[in-house]
């Protein structure tokens, strides 16, 4: 099925022209992203060279992807909008509240039935406002959009960080929070930052064992998590033609792994070929007919060092498989040198559980060369030594891989199937012992692998790579075992290697899939009610946050000082919080509990400086806010790393907390927090973040003042007596400022659509 065709058409027909202006406007050739960017421009915005990681710039995006955890605050705060029907095509995806225990038809149907009255919510409102809405069981939303609504050269939003993996079919789509969301489909323009451009160059053909997972586990350990933090990654070259698009949608799924505004690809053979295999190939002509302008400009492509603010360059021929981990998922070992990485690091070697899937590598081809492994396995006389689970992304790639057989493989060598949900990858595993805490290793074909992410043990080691070599490690049961030159004991005594994976990159006999699991909105909604009862425990309709009082912010008082990595992960919690997401004051109750807090290395346990005693981060603020005393949180480097959850910026907000002081920030977290009315400030000296004390009151001085490239000024006033003054930067423009004043953007909204 073609969703949204005359969009398409549209898109492509006005493509040219747009392209055209502006190759003339900045007098050279463009790269594939400048393309989409330029084409996708708000109506009225000048076309010129806007400055990279400095100009704002107001887009049109085509469309909005939401997912059910973080749809219910953006479609909440969609409903006081007082709009009709959303402007763009815009779908909600029932992937997040799964959890991951049994196996697929036991967890679903457990999951239907606990989240009853949140999918009831989702249905109805998405049916009231002309939402497309993919039920329980349909699959990631990744892999759906991936699957029926991606197309070369669109762009997209997605209220997920991993939005991004849509870049493997040629578009520029960007993971948000709800907030942004809210604005486009409320038919307003869509803000971001002009990004940087870094290119990275593929030359060569992956073979053998590598495969596109190892491409961006490799560019994540050049760049680090924060290396592509406001910056589109836009790869090329004869190895990145050589590639599956969907081989392509993994290295820009983990982009965000990166801190990378998002990835792409330019349209080719791979693209034609899988849209044409998902029933769209009315889509794949129409691109054919325009593809110069889905690609780089060659010219951009022959000289690189002018177009991009950094290159790279991988030959994927001399690539070698890589492990990432543990804790970041930045930490790249080559797999030849994972023996004496565990040994120095004293990694516990024994695998204990193996899983592959999830929204990252769920595809056919991933599938089909991991089943590949699971059949050498039983034909050499080899039992899995490890625990091994499988997650298909969609009902689709369900269907056809049962249809094909993989799916009876994996469970004759002890597999588990888990439903087609996100499940274990975002902390979604009721995984058995994990509350022992204990110390140990899993292997995952996920994107990330933050300490506690995948089943809450903080001493679980997660490390990330292919599917292919996720099901060799756990055939091996041995972090250390090397497939590539290693052997390994089969049930008669004897040594056998296991050969190199293969795999369809598409199915031979097509997709097949009985009921995909889509619903359509009615094509009246008005008079469908959406019911959110008072009392409920899972929705809580919103309120509007109170405006700027129009003064300094004085007398603040530090509610905690966070040392070292401080994710989303650490400041709103998944897992089992997942089911507050729909209700603003009881998933608050999880703020920051993960943080550890500087002057005493734990996490939830801070000084309540109103009382002296300490107590948990929420317990605290709640404190605060009783009192009417306004809080700081201060941070450190890359602050709010990790998804586009809003809910790490509205809880904050809605207990009291004023200021986010930090190092630097994660693009999507400070978005997010400028978007409801949070003051997101960075030391000018990061020096000064020593500085900070426990019982410090704190002024914000400036705030009369408060105006672009205009720093402020914080004194502190410690216990003793004496004071220190530092300077603080933002990156607030005229309009963010005046989402502050208004106490958030959503209220700015809601006076424009009242006029």
């Amino acid at each position: 099925m073609v969703f949204d065709l005359d969009l398409i058409r549209k898109t492509y027909s006005e493509m040219p022209a747009k392209v055209d202006a502006a190759r003339k406007a900045l007098g050279r050739p463009l790269t594939l992203a400048e393309k989409i960017l330029y084409a996708h421009l708000w109506e009225g915005v000048t076309i010129r060279d806007y400055a990279r990681g400095k100009d704002y710039v107001d887009f049109a995006p085509d469309r909005v992807a939401m997912q059910d955890a973080t749809a219910q605050m953006a479609l909440l705060q969609f409903d006081t909008t007082g709009r009709k029907k959303v402007a763009v095509p815009s779908t909600v995806h029932c992937d997040h509240l799964i959890v991951a225990k049994d196996e697929s038809k036991i967890d679903l149907a457990k999951a239907v039935a606990d989240n009853e009255e949140v999918y009831n919510f989702l249905s109805s409102i998405s049916n009231k406002y002309g939402i497309g809405f993919w039920k329980p069981g349909a699959g990631i939303i990744h892999q759906v959009v991936l699957e029926n609504y991606a197309f070369p050269g669109g762009m997209m939003i997605g209220t997920d960080s991993h939005t991004v993996n849509a870049g493997g079919l040629g578009m520029i789509a960007i993971g948000v929070g709800g907030a942004d969301a809210c604005d486009v489909m409320a038919g307003l323009s869509w803000e971001l930052l002009m990004p940087k451009l870094i290119g990275v160059k593929l030359t060569g053909q992956l073979n053998g064992w590598t495969s596109a997972k190892d491409v961006i586990l490799k560019v994540a350990g050049i760049l680090t998590v924060k290396g592509g933090t406001n910056a589109i990654v836009e790869y090329f070259g004869e190895g990145a033609v050589s590639m599956s698009c969907t081989g392509k949608g993994t290295i820009c799924n983990m982009g965000a792994e990166i801190g990378a505004t998002t990835s792409t690809f330019g349209y080719d053979e791979s693209m034609s070929r899988y849209l044409k295999a998902t029933g769209r190939a009315d889509v794949a002509a129409a691109a054919d007919q325009i593809k110069e302008y889905l690609t780089g400009d060659a010219e951009a492509y022959a000289h690189p060092e002018k177009y991009f603010d950094q290159v790279i360059e991988i030959n994927l021929s001399e690539l070698e498989p890589h492990l990432n981990g543990p804790f970041t998922p930045d930490l790249a070992t080559p797999i030849s040198q994972m023996t004496a990485a565990a040994a120095q690091h004293n990694w516990p070697s024994k695998i204990e559980v193996g899983l592959i899937g999830s929204c990252t590598n769920s595809s056919y081809e991933d599938i089909s060369r991991a089943v590949s492994l699971a059949k050498q396995a039983k034909e050499k006389g080899l039992t899995l030594k490890s625990e091994f689970t499988i997650t298909p992304g969609s009902e689709q790639v369900r269907y056809t891989i049962e249809r094909d057989g993989f799916l009876s493989v994996f469970e004759s060598v002890g597999a588990r199937v888990f439903a087609n949900a996100c499940g274990p990858c975002i902390g979604m595993w009721d995984r058995m012992g994990a509350e022992k805490k204990e110390r140990n290793t899993i292997v995952h074909s996920f994107n990330r692998n933050f300490a506690k992410r995948a089943d809450g043990n903080p001493n679980t080691l997660a490390f990330v790579a292919s599917p292919e070599m996720v099901t060799a490690l756990a055939i091996a049961g041995d972090l250390t075992f090397n497939p590539l030159t290693d052997t390994l004991i089969n049930d008669k005594g004897e040594a056998v290697h296991l050969d190199p994976p293969y795999g369809d990159e598409l199915p031979v006999r097509g997709f097949a899939v009985e009921d995909a699991g889509y619903q359509a909105p009615a094509a009246d909604g008005s008079g469908v009610v959406v019911d959110v009862k008072s009392d409920s425990k899972r929705l809580q309709l919103l309120y509007p946050f109170a405006a700027w009082e129009g003064t300094d912010l004085n007398g603040l008082r530090l509610l905690i000082k966070a040392k070292g990595k401080c994710t989303t992960d650490h400041i709103s919690m998944a897992g089992p919080w997942l089911k507050f997401r729909g209700h603003l004051d009881n998933i608050s109750n999880n703020l920051l509990i993960g943080a550890v807090n500087f002057f005493n290395e734990k996490t939830d346990f801070v000084k309540n400086q109103l009382t002296g005693e300490h107590g948990t981060v929420p317990g605290t603020q709640r404190a605060y806010k009783a009192a009417g005393v306004g809080t700081i949180v201060v941070g450190d480097e890359n602050y709010g790393e990790g998804s586009s959850r809003e809910h790490a910026a509205m809880e904050p907000r809605h207990l009291g907390v004023r200021v986010v002081l930090v190092k630097s920030f994660a693009r999507i977290h400070e978005t997010n927090l400028k978007k409801q009315g949070m003051l997101a400030l960075t030391f000018a000296n990061k020096a000064d973040y020593e500085l900070i004390r426990e019982d410090d009151v704190i002024d914000v001085k400036g705030m009369t003042e408060f105006t672009p490239s205009n720093p402020l000024h914080l004194i502190l006033h410690h216990a003793d007596g004496t004071t220190d003054t530092l300077v603080a930067n933002h990156s607030y423009n005229a309009q963010q400022i005046e989402w502050f004043k208004a106490g958030g953007a959503l209220n700015v909204i809601r006076r424009q659509m009242a006029k």
